[in-house]
């Protein structure tokens, strides 16, 4: 019996060549805009990937698994690098496990292949003078230079999030490749003009001159201060999400050394950042009156779920005064605080004020520097002054959330930020004692309420998906914060031997390894691809074999 699905995609290809004969027929006479309208026409026959990502497609790897590629089809991918490119080629050709390489190669380029749903290099643009004077004059710059809208994967939105670190594996090849540089580049000026009209949002839709579709998020929300739908997708206060702003800022300068992301805009993105931390840190009862004072930023959705709403009609409970800390009404997955203070987002984002802070002196900005350097140290004395706290089995550790009047949450959860990504995140050395308490903790069930074991699977998940689904992510969080050989290549099996349609998941049932959520999911991906170049760097043995010299990109 002739496959339907073979049949459609053998029709598919034979179009797609009869429109490239006809349109290369002259190929000498071809102009640019005609190879514009080529690649163009090219790409109305490119699957949806969210479909495509769901079948298994040849070549299959030569290893025990047979897993598929699942890159899409040159014409049809959304971004292209040569270095890129290169950079799988190195590793997988040197990598002693098929499988493991096949992965690598289908997870390093996924978030180029598949999530650049729209970008411009600065020079596209034909403004007239008059309206070019009244944008200068309204806006100062709005949506000018590089711009670059970065989606999740199967969601058609950019969370500041999963962009930044989508995009974290190309970093240090920013630096020799010009069209990453610009890439880049671009996400930067588009995810500040994000904070500037909606700082308190966690995701947004397509930029207005990209004039792509808005997506409705279906949901009946009820926010202070009020947002654009058009603008925005959801607008949860993420206190991690203004870090991850500092953070892809502060890692495309120490990759490139570049300053050309330094504009008005910036600046006016980083004067509203501060801002929103400003009102963040206040209390829930004023100081000097003890009355209840009103926060800036409320949440109702209309749900069965509490994970979806905050409590006290929006508010969420009560928080301390003099803390030094910083209020988050919900998780990095997307989930409300139960206590505001959220450990790994406060500790995210006194790292990343730091590096701001040394970058601006740098370049000369000395009173913002020190403002900022002040800020950090204040939020780093309001961790280890609140943040930790003592367990009768563990020791001294750190707590997920705080108050501020003596109650916390012990738990972690899988998503990034977290207690175990603190390492990562340039909080503390991974050899530091409370780390290594908490670590303990929150990697045994025991410790961890959200550490989820099963008969196929294991790790820590969240509330996000249910008490049976753990996360791909922390495991690979793990293998990069361990110095163990077993460890950590326990870690990466047991992520490989869990995504058998050649791509990492955001969840996996723990008794079954083919029950997942999302098969499409971009940033667990790139976090699988920058295990692979942490291990390739630190532990090359593991997967390039005894006496392998490390691989690092420069």
């Amino acid at each position: 019996m002739v496959n339907p699905t073979w049949t459609f995609r053998l029709f598919t290809v034979t179009l797609l060549f009869i429109f490239k004969a006809l349109l290369c027929s002259s190929v000498e006479a071809v102009s640019g805009d005609a190879l514009k309208k080529q690649a163009e026409l090219e790409k109305l026959f490119c699957p949806d990937y969210k479909h495509y990502s769901v079948n298994q497609h040849r070549p299959f790897s030569e290893g025990k698994l047979k897993l598929p590629f699942q890159r899409p089809a040159p014409q049809c991918r959304t971004f292209k690098s040569t270095s890129v490119e290169k950079v799988i080629d190195d590793i997988t050709s040197r990598m002693t496990d098929p499988d493991l390489a096949r992965l690598f190669e289908n997870a390093f380029p996924n978030t180029l292949d598949t999530t650049v749903r729209w970008h411009i290099t600065g020079g596209e643009s034909k403004v007239g003078k008059t309206q070019k004077f009244l944008q200068s004059f309204i806006d100062q710059g709005r949506w000018e230079g590089p711009q670059s809208f970065i989606v999740t994967g199967d969601i058609n939105a950019e969370w500041l999030r999963d962009s930044t670190n989508q995009l974290a594996q190309y970093q240090a090849l920013a630096k020799s490749d010009k069209n990453l540089e610009t890439l880049i580049h671009g996400a930067i000026n588009t995810q500040a003009e994000y904070v500037i009209q909606s700082p308190y949002c966690n995701a947004f839709q397509p930029p207005p001159p990209s004039k792509l579709p808005h997506t409705s998020n279906r949901q009946d929300d009820f926010v202070h201060p009020a947002y654009e739908p058009l603008f925005v997708f959801e607008c949860k206060w993420e206190l991690d999400s203004l870090a991850h702003f500092l953070g892809l800022t502060n890692q495309f300068y120490s990759s490139t050394g570049s300053t050309a992301f330094l504009n008005n805009r910036w600046y006016l993105a980083l004067e509203t950042l501060i801002s929103v931390l400003d009102m963040q840190s206040e209390p829930t009862f004023d100081p000097d009156t003890k009355q209840y004072q009103q926060n800036e930023y409320t949440w109702r959705r209309a749900t069965t779920t509490g994970t979806e709403t905050l409590n006290l009609n929006g508010i969420g409970n009560p928080l301390a005064n003099g803390t030094g800390l910083i209020r988050s009404a919900f998780r990095p997955s997307d989930d409300a605080t139960i206590l505001g203070f959220l450990i790994p987002s406060n500790a995210m984002m006194a790292v990343e004020l730091r590096r701001t802070a040394s970058m601006l002196s740098i370049v000369g900005k000395a009173a913002l520097s020190k403002k900022l350097q002040r800020r950090s140290e204040e939020i780093e004395r309001g961790i280890w002054d609140h943040g930790v706290v003592q367990h009768k089995r563990y020791g001294s550790v750190f707590a997920f959330e705080v108050d501020g009047y003596g109650s916390s949450i012990l738990m972690d959860d899988a998503n990034l930020p977290s207690l175990l990504s603190l390492p990562l995140l340039g909080f503390v050395e991974a050899s530091d004692k409370t780390y290594l308490n908490t670590r303990r903790m929150i990697l045994e069930k025991q410790g961890n309420p959200y550490f989820l074991q099963g008969k196929a699977f294991s790790g820590i998940g969240g509330p996000h998906v249910g008490l049976q689904h753990a996360w791909p992510m922390s495991l690979l969080v793990r293998a990069m914060t361990s110095e163990d050989d077993r460890e950590i290549m326990d870690m990466v099996n047991l992520v490989l031997n869990s995504s058998q349609l050649g791509l990492v998941h955001e969840s996996v049932y723990v008794n079954r390894v083919n029950d997942f959520t999302r098969s499409w999911f971009a940033w667990a991906n790139s976090v699988f691809a920058q295990t692979i170049l942490d291990i390739a760097k630190r532990k090359p043995h593991l997967i390039f074999g005894k006496g392998a010299e490390p691989y690092i990109i420069s």
